[in-house]
């Protein structure tokens, strides 16, 4: 059995040093917090520029917009500095921006500017080029003309996407100081650090009820539940798991909210011990799922039997299988246990396991797994990384990593599929090259009715997990601290997209 206190121990020093570091910010006077909010995230970004930036910060902190946004409630595609779209041909979107509304540097957003960004985001992201789809952008007097390569119903919600955020390409510093069309500009960045925001009064909806904002990083779930504590945070977004009976016995209100992350265990099929089907058999029968979700994430949690939570109507019912432990699929591969270790021709069975301390249930995760695995004679050896995207892209010395995931933001299963099974996926960090899932996958991008999509996606799903092609661990809620007779107007959203609003204050 896991036990939690032990790590919870070896936690204490860094939390300590996680305190430390927001120590530099002194509580606001009562008359500051009538205008300010001090924000900790638990993600730190090096980069502002919102085509690149896999944090989302500059759409999160409400200096950059999107043309369309998800509606958490209705899990619906709502307007946002697009007005209104419609189909001209299979292929051909016209798309209506709304009026008047000007960047933040005082320049007009006009269809000209929107096209520049689009353009920009698909040359600076090539997750957003294959998610788009784009063949071309044509500015057809006050509106958008774009044509995608294939018929593609999704188009439009994926222009939910932060990294298709529009901005002002010819401002300067787009990666320090990025210049977008939300309520808050960014005054001053320190890469790693914190995002001094300043209220933008030219926004084109409701002006903003804060005066400024202190989008601060701090990876450290101990420090960041001290930061609230101690008054020098207003919002904490994922408090201490441990924490939360005691943060409410304070008074302060703790959110949990169902989200549509799935924790997983991305596999590298690409090279390796987990080429095998086997092989990849034996570690997800390794995983207890009940205890992480028990032991790690204190009952905040939902354990996953795939990507998508089962309100999804394209989340399958996968039936119960014969169970069989993680010993008898090594042997189907050809392991044997011999002087305490799994070997295969006289080499033993030794797997790199990549975490990151962002998301520090992930780490408490690895080490359970390499608890468990010990016990069957498997050598997991642990590999902290800081920006796993980034990693997995550039990097094939690894086998196994614990990575969270959105699956459906945008309400639709097309997206996490298509990203994260499809050769040119920007996801697709596993390196799985598999022609009958491209088939599908194209398919799925070509099939317009929601049913029919649903079907298919239901399929694929399917044979993802026949395949084994990764290992869902559990679904986490999304927890959030704050001082509700203090802060007014904050949101805990599914989609984990929209933070700092112009509807926030602080009385």
């Amino acid at each position: 059995m896991f036990t939690y206190k032990k790590w919870s121990r070896q936690t204490f020093v860094t939390v300590a040093i996680g305190t430390a570091l927001l120590s530099g910010c002194s509580p606001a006077t009562d008359s500051q917090k009538n205008q300010h909010l001090t924000f900790v995230y638990n993600f730190a970004t090096l980069s502002l520029d919102p085509h690149r930036d896999s944090s989302y910060v500059p759409l999160r902190a409400g200096v950059t917009e999107t043309l369309v946004r998800l509606d958490d409630d209705k899990l619906t595609v709502e307007p946002w500095l697009a007005k209104s779209w419609t189909n001209e041909s299979q292929t051909v979107w016209r798309i209506v921006l709304q009026k008047d509304i000007q960047f933040q540097n005082g320049e007009p957003l006009d269809a000209a500017a929107v096209k520049a960004s689009l353009e920009r985001s698909i040359r600076e992201n090539a997750g957003v080029k294959n998610a788009l789809n784009i063949k071309s952008i044509t500015v057809d007097g006050a509106d958008l003309l774009i044509e995608t390569r294939t018929v593609y119903p999704e188009f439009i919600s994926e222009l939910v996407n932060p990294n298709t955020a529009i901005i002002d390409i010819d401002a300067k510093r787009i990666d320090t100081q990025p210049v977008g069309t939300g309520p808050f500009a960014v005054r001053n960045f320190s890469p790693g650090t914190k995002v001094d925001l300043t209220r933008f009064d030219g926004y084109w909806g409701e002006r903003a009820k804060l005066e400024s904002v202190d989008f601060l990083f701090n990876e450290d779930a101990g420090a960041r539940t001290m930061a609230l504590q101690s008054g020098q945070a207003d919002v904490v977004y994922r408090p201490e798991v441990e924490s939360v009976d005691q943060l409410k016995n304070k008074g302060l209100t703790v959110e949990a909210v169902e989200t549509f992350r799935v924790h997983q265990l991305t596999m590298n099929v690409s090279n390796g011990p987990m080429q095998s089907l086997p092989v990849r058999q034996a570690i997800d029968a390794l995983v207890d799922r009940d205890e992480l979700v028990d032991h790690v994430l204190q009952g905040y949690a939902t354990v996953a039997t795939g990507p998508f939570i089962q309100s999804f109507p394209f989340a399958p019912t996968y039936e119960k299988q014969t169970q069989r432990t993680a010993v008898s699929y090594l042997k189907q591969a050809g392991y044997t246990l011999q002087d305490g270790q799994m070997q295969k021709n006289g080499q033993p069975l030794t797997l790199t396991l990549l975490t990151y301390s962002a998301r520090p249930d992930l780490p408490l995760i690895a080490q359970v797994l390499q608890d468990d695995a010990k016990k069957i004679g498997v050598t997991i050896k642990i590999k902290q990384i800081d920006v796993p995207e980034e990693y997995m892209s550039s990097h094939r010395d690894w086998d196994l990593a614990t990575y969270s995931n959105l699956t459906a933001p945008r309400g639709d299963a097309g997206y996490y599929l298509h990203a994260t099974y499809h050769p040119q996926g920007g996801l697709n960090f596993s390196g799985v090259n598999d022609p009958s899932l491209t088939r599908q996958l194209d398919r799925l991008k070509r099939t317009v009715k929601p049913a029919e999509r649903n079907v298919l996606a239901e399929q694929i799903a399917r044979e993802v997990d026949a395949k084994q092609l990764n290992s869902f661990l559990l679904h986490p809620s999304t927890l959030v601290a704050y001082d509700k007779t203090h802060v007014k107007g904050w949101k805990t959203e599914k989609s984990e997209y929209y933070m700092i609003t112009n509807q926030l204050e602080v009385r």
